[in-house]
């Protein structure tokens, strides 16, 4: 019953605050440090700094006084970056609760959604966009995403998955009975909302197997087979945050050997350890006493490894073509933590937009500068939040494709194969013009 108007100040706050975490963290998580936030130590030469200071938005007109120290204009962009991120997070609340953009979109006629199901969907992208803004602004920075932020982003993606397996993305499904995590759709005149077929509408998560029903494969879901998948989508997580180098000049056997035994070594001792360890655990306990939360938690693994896993192939492929490193493991990883807030249907959309949002740059940078190294992790992160603003009717337009099942895999085979055969051309194309290869 609070004024929309109330509320959205509320959350422009919340969103400042959120922001003033995000500048922390892009300068404390950065390789190289540094001690630019309100909330960080002192930098040697800087006054000391009152409750104002810590203040977003505000504190920065205040702390302009340290340019001395952090150079010239080194307070604008964080300022700009907190104030920018309390509007986008009003906006967002005004689109996904106060207007339903998510849910109305995907049906025809006028719905109302419970409000603790579309409130828990908007915490949930909340936390995914302030994880997003600190690594995007870290991989513009210095080209790197720390570990820090997509390890405990992805964390945390997993546990609300759990906890809330209705914070994933929505989907409205038509069936006459409800599915295992369901809420009622009702229409303007306060009955159930019922399909053009006259089946009832449900608001429930994109699970892993959407838009099929849970139920249809739920015998193996469920069970033996559904547990291994879980837990191996999870220990490919734990296996690329292990420290590896590929070293192939004594053949591949020796360089599998030496990963396995560095792999072996990392995960016998913190935090590795201790991540494989309570992090399986709590994967069959998951499993084994509530459904509801497995829906949400093996939805979250199958979106984490079909995320970052698309990433990962496109590394791998693109270095073997352009014989030098074409993405950032960093950018894998990211995509990981992304999918396991959005799922793996999401995470493969936003991956295929996200070239659109940087061609124009990527080509502009290597026309001036000759430069085609550029940060990627934004792009990423940029198509996942226009997926998610724009989720209705990108689900509508993609479902048949995602119901097709089987067939999805092997078109994404044929499109990887022919990323390899286009950037090997390209990297013939560039020893054509320029007589060498960019450094």
């Amino acid at each position: 019953m609070i004024p929309l108007f109330v509320r959205l100040a509320v959350v422009f706050v919340i969103g400042a605050f959120l922001g003033s975490l995000a500048n922390w963290a892009i300068y404390a998580l950065a390789w190289r440090p540094r001690r630019i936030s309100p909330w960080s130590r002192l930098e040697p030469g800087a006054s000391p700094r009152g409750r104002l200071d810590r203040m977003p938005v505000l504190g920065w007109f205040a702390l302009s006084r340290e340019a001395e120290v952090h150079g010239r204009g080194f307070w604008i962009r964080p300022l700009f970056l907190e104030f920018g991120f309390g509007i986008a997070l009003a906006a967002l609340y005004w689109w996904e609760v106060a207007r339903l953009g998510l849910i109305a979109g995907q049906v025809n006629v006028a719905v109302a959604a419970p409000m603790w199901p579309v409130h828990l969907q908007f915490f949930s992208h909340t936390i995914l966009l302030c994880w997003m803004l600190a690594a995007s602004f870290i991989d513009i920075d210095e080209k790197i995403i720390p570990d820090e932020i997509t390890v405990t982003g992805t964390l945390i993606g997993l546990i609300l998955a759990t906890l809330a397996p209705i914070s994933l993305l929505p989907y409205v499904a038509t069936r006459p009975a409800p599915a295992v995590v369901s809420y009622v759709l009702v229409g303007m005149n306060g009955a159930q909302a019922v399909g053009p077929m006259g089946d009832l509408l449900w608001l429930e998560p994109v699970t892993a197997v959407a838009p099929r029903p849970w139920q249809a494969a739920r015998g193996v879901l469920t069970g033996w087979p559904g547990l291994a998948i879980g837990l191996c989508c999870y220990w490919l997580w734990c296996f690329a945050l292990a420290p590896r180098i590929w070293r192939g000049r004594r053949g591949a056997g020796f360089a599998l050997r030496l990963i396995a035994s560095r792999v072996g070594r990392e995960f016998n001792r913190p935090p590795l350890r201790w991540l494989l360890g309570f992090g399986s655990s709590g994967i069959i306990v998951v499993w084994a006493l509530s459904e509801y939360a497995w829906v949400g938690l093996l939805s979250a693994l199958i979106g984490l490894v079909g995320s970052g896993g698309i990433v990962w192939a496109v590394r791998l492929i693109g270095t073997a073509a352009l014989r030098r490193e074409a993405m950032g493991f960093g950018d894998v990883t990211l995509m990981m933590m992304v999918g396991t807030f959005v799922g793996w249907q999401a995470g493969l959309i936003a991956f295929f937009l996200a070239p659109f949002a940087g061609l124009f740059i990527g080509i502009a940078q290597f026309v001036l500068r000759r430069d085609d190294v550029i940060p990627y992790g934004p792009f990423l992160c940029l198509a996942t939040v226009a997926v998610i603003v724009a989720w209705a009717p990108i689900w509508t337009w993609a479902q048949p494709m995602f119901a097709m099942g089987g067939l999805v895999p092997a078109v994404i085979v044929v499109c990887l194969a022919m990323l390899g055969v286009m950037l090997a051309i390209w990297r013939m194309i560039k020893l054509a013009l320029f007589g060498r290869e960019a450094e």
